[in-house]
């Protein structure tokens, strides 16, 4: 699954070096119906730059995809301007 480019860069940001791997985590994630974007970004808000915390999130996706917005602080009304604030256009 694609990961669109303001993800990506903060990807790049958070994990640096392991940003590859971070990247292949990503597209493992279960995302439902929903808004790929969305469910990638609450992933990487979820890691907070840290492979383990990814992983886990990963799992969780697997599990309940609504739980990683949760949890990733995008399941609100006000996720649109959270995903916006917390990635901005590279």
């Amino acid at each position: 699954m694609s990961v669109s480019e303001r993800v990506a860069a903060r990807v790049g940001r958070d994990f640096g070096a392991a940003a590859g791997e971070a990247l292949e985590a990503l597209a493992l994630a279960e995302t439902g119906s929903q808004e790929v974007e969305r469910i990638h970004a609450a992933l990487v808000l979820m890691a907070e730059g840290s492979m383990d915390r990814l992983w886990q999130a990963v799992e969780l996706s697997a599990l309940d995809w609504r739980d990683v917005l949760m949890n990733g602080g995008l399941a609100n009304w006000d996720w649109p301007e959270v995903l916006d604030r917390e990635f901005p256009e590279p």
